[in-house]
């Protein structure tokens, strides 16, 4: 096997999509096995009018997490989420610089804003055991601008032998930030994959502004003098064009939007930072909130975890059973 697609759930169900009231939805569903490179959630769903007006859907995920057999493996939480967003998503921000991909169809159908369909491709790298497993899933969505009317939703998992890093998102640490420069400790879990080292560090904001002061951020492993937001936008992609997202489904020409910059949030290269919990200087010209999310990755092999089996062995021995209790 090299690639292949399985779709484990599919809904079709109002009540578990996003509309115009906040919702969350929450399922367990059982999958096979094998190494799953990404787990996708496919949306084509219909509104009474847009939901995002100048955004996509994924500006409406306030959290998403993954549970796999008991672990969590990917734990989003949005600095902010709401269907007035102006450009891309947090979530797509981060998913899109961290080796997955968060895509919507630019009105493809021709049938206007409120019509969505979009592909969202969360990258795991995580070796299952061949049998049943279990996916907990859970996504909190902001309300939409409008309600829905009916849809579908479906999740599949792309099985890969040749993926070659497992991704851990993390739960945030949450700082409130005066307006001063700070010290600010991130939490680096230790009971992530082993081997795992924190290869990005993203920030994200309460609201859709920087507040950011001249001495920006600085990593204390990294750096002896803050560094600007421009300078890590400069360096990670953002500055050339880097962000892309769907403008609302009315963009004539089915083309997506471009962007130089979120906003009120930025991903860090980090460079495979190990060691511990990660320690920043932050330079904030605001009282405000934000999150620090660290990506952390590590390799993996092609081949599959071994099924639950026994290991331990049981001796059996009819000749001596038949002797157990006789004059020896």
């Amino acid at each position: 096997m090299a690639v292949r697609w399985t779709k484990i759930y599919e809904t079709s169900t109002v009540g578990n999509m996003p509309t115009s009231a906040v919702n969350s939805w929450s399922e367990g569903i059982n999958a096979p096995g094998g190494l799953v490179e990404f787990l996708q959630l496919r949306y084509e769903l219909t509104f009474a009018a847009t939901p995002v007006g100048l955004g996509e859907l994924s500006s409406l995920i306030d959290n998403l997490r993954i549970i796999l057999n008991g672990e969590v493996v990917h734990d989003f939480n949005a600095g902010y989420a709401k269907n007035a967003t102006v450009g891309p998503s947090q979530y797509g921000y981060l998913i899109n610089h961290i080796g997955g991909r968060i895509v919507e169809d630019p009105d493809e159908s021709g049938a206007g804003a409120a019509v969505r369909t979009g592909y969202i491709n969360i990258p795991l790298g995580r070796n299952t055991a061949q049998g049943v497993n279990r996916y907990e899933i859970v996504v909190n969505w902001a309300a939409a601008a409008a309600a829905i009317t009916s849809g579908s939703m479906s999740y599949w998992l792309r099985f890969n032998d040749g993926a070659q890093t497992t991704t851990t998102v993390v739960p945030a640490t949450s700082f409130n930030h005066a307006i001063a420069q700070e010290q600010v400790v991130v939490r680096v879990p230790q009971n992530a994959p082993c081997g795992s080292v924190v290869s990005a560090l993203a920030v994200f904001n309460d609201e859709e502004s920087d507040e950011y002061g001249s001495q920006g951020i600085r990593i204390n492993a990294m750096s002896d003098f803050g560094i600007p937001i421009s300078m890590y936008r400069a360096l990670n992609g953002d500055s050339q064009n880097g962000i892309m997202w769907n403008q609302g489904s009315s963009i004539v020409g089915d083309t997506q939007s471009f962007s130089t910059r979120l906003s009120g949030a930025i991903l860090i290269p980090t460079m495979g930072l190990t060691g511990g919990d990660i320690v920043l200087s932050v330079d904030s010209s605001a009282v405000t909130t934000r999150r620090y999310l660290p990506i952390l990755t590590a390799p993996i092999g092609g081949k599959g975890n071994d099924p639950v089996r026994q290991t331990q062995a049981v001796t059996g021995n009819t000749a001596r059973a038949t002797l157990e209790g006789s004059l020896k």
